[in-house]
C-alpha cells in the first residue's frame, strides 16, 4: 500500500460514478490527459502528461500556451562508488529523460534538488560528498544540460552543489537557470537551511545571498524556491513580487517528514502569488557506508529515509496535476497558458488587496531584537 501514489487509491477503490466528483474536490478544474512519445524500453520511468487549461479567450492578448516537464528520479549506483561513476550514472539516465521531455513537446524542464549525487548531508561527513560539489557555469553537469537545451531549444533549470572558486571555495546549494540556446542567464542559490532531524545541511552550506531573482527565458518569467524554502510564504511571495509567472520547488523530502505538507504548500502558493508551481521530488531510499544519529534519540541508521516523489504542476487558481508515483522515477508535462496569471490576479484581487505597506512596517520592527509584539490584554 505505500508504494501506491494517492490517485491509484482512490481509482481503485472509488466508484466511478463518483470518482470525477471526488477528483474535482480534490484537485480543482477536470485536466485532459496529453498523449506523449513512449521512452525508450530500456528506461523505466512513469510519464503522464495533462492540458491544465483554465485561462479564457482575450481579445487583445493570444493564448500563450508553454509545457513545462518535471523530472523525479531515484540515483543509480550505490553511494560507495566512486564519485565519477555516480555522477555520470545520473548524467546518461537523466540525461535521456530531458530528451524525452523535449520530445513531448516540453519547454522549460526542471529536475528535482541536487539531481547529480545522493543527498549524502545526513552523514555529516564532509568527504566525499563534497566532491560532487562543482562550477555553476562551466562544470560538468551545466555543459551537459546546456548543450541538451542548445539541441532541443528549451530552458533548462538546474540544481547541483556548487563550488565557488572565486570566493574561497565556498560550497552553496545553487539552481542554474539555462535559456532556450545554452547560455547561462543565472543562479539562485538557496535561501532557507534546514537544521532538523538527519537534514543538517548547514555543515555543508548555509542560506544563499542572491535574493529572489526571477529569470526571463525564451517562455517564461520563472524563479526557484529550493527544496525547504517552501515552509516560508514570504520567500515564495517575493518571486510574486518579482514577476514570476512559474516557481519551480526543485525538492529533497522524505516520507516521514513533510510528505502531507508537501501537498498542499506548493499549492498554497500558487494560490497566493497568482503564479503556477512546479514542485518536484526524488524517489528512493539511499544508503551510506557508515551509520550516523542526528541528535533524536534514534538509533544509528545508513540512510535518510524513503523519498516519495509524487511531483506535481499547480495552476494560479489552484487547479493541480496528479502527482507522479511515490517508488519510480518520473515525467511529468503540464500544459499551461500563462494569461491565467494575470486573469486569475484580475479576478480575485489578491495583488489589489494585500498590505504590502502594513506588513513591510511591522517586518522592520519584528527583525530588531527589542521587538514587542502587538498583544492586548485587559
Amino acid at each position: 500500500m505505500d508504494s501506491l501514489s494517492v490517485e491509484k487509491i482512490l481509482e481503485d477503490n472509488i466508484p466511478e460514478q463518483l470518482l470525477g466528483k471526488v477528483k474535482r474536490v480534490i484537485y480543482g478544474r477536470d485536466l485532459q490527459s496529453i498523449q506523449l512519445p513512449t521512452l525508450d524500453k530500456n528506461l523505466q520511468c512513469e510519464i503522464k502528461g495533462y492540458k491544465m487549461g483554465g485561462a479564457r479567450a482575450e481579445q487583445l492578448r493570444d493564448p500563450r500556451i508553454v509545457r513545462v516537464g518535471l523530472i523525479q528520479n531515484t540515483i543509480v549506483l550505490p553511494t560507495s562508488e566512486p564519485i565519477a561513476d555516480q555522477r555520470k550514472a545520473i548524467h546518461d539516465k537523466v540525461g535521456k529523460y530531458i530528451e524525452h521531455a523535449a520530445k513531448c513537446g516540453a519547454n522549460i524542464v526542471c529536475m528535482q534538488e541536487l539531481w547529480t549525487m545522493p543527498m549524502g548531508f545526513c552523514t555529516r561527513e564532509k568527504y566525499p560528498w563534497a566532491e560532487f560539489a562543482e562550477d555553476a557555469i562551466n562544470g560538468p553537469t551545466t555543459s551537459l544540460v546546456s548543450k541538451l537545451a542548445r539541441n532541443h531549444g528549451i530552458v533548462v533549470v538546474s540544481s547541483i552543489l556548487e563550488r565557488d572558486s572565486t570566493n574561497s571555495d565556498i560550497l552553496w546549494n545553487t539552481t542554474v537557470v539555462i535559456d532556450a540556446n545554452g547560455s547561462v542567464l543565472g543562479k539562485q542559490r538557496k535561501n532557507h537551511i534546514p537544521r532538523n532531524g538527519d537534514f543538517n545541511e548547514s555543515t555543508y552550506y548555509m542560506e544563499g545571498n542572491l535574493g529572489h531573482p526571477v529569470f526571463k527565458t525564451k517562455f517564461a518569467k520563472i524563479g526557484v524556491v529550493t527544496c525547504y524554502g517552501r515552509h516560508h510564504p514570504l520567500n515564495w511571495l517575493m518571486y510574486g513580487i518579482n514577476g514570476a509567472e512559474i516557481v519551480f520547488n526543485p525538492s529533497a523530502i522524505t516520507s516521514e517528514s513533510f510528505e502531507t505538507l508537501w501537498q498542499i504548500e506548493a499549492r498554497c502558493a500558487a494560490i497566493s502569488n497568482s503564479y503556477y508551481t512546479c514542485a518536484i521530488n526524488r524517489v528512493g531510499t539511499e544508503v551510506y557506508p557508515q551509520p550516523f544519529t542526528s541528535g533524536d534519540a534514534k538509533p544509528p541508521h545508513k540512510d535518510l529515509g524513503e523519498f516519495f516523489g509524487s511531483s506535481y504542476v499547480t495552476a494560479p487558481d489552484g487547479t493541480r496535476t496528479p502527482g507522479l508515483g511515490r517508488c519510480s522515477d518520473g515525467i511529468l508535462i503540464a500544459e499551461i497558458d500563462l494569461n491565467l496569471c494575470r486573469q486569475i490576479r484580475d479576478l480575485w484581487n489578491f495583488p489589489m488587496t494585500r498590505r504590502l505597506d502594513l506588513y513591510a512596517h511591522k517586518l522592520t520592527e519584528a527583525s530588531n531584537p527589542d521587538f514587542q509584539p502587538q498583544i492586548i490584554d485587559k
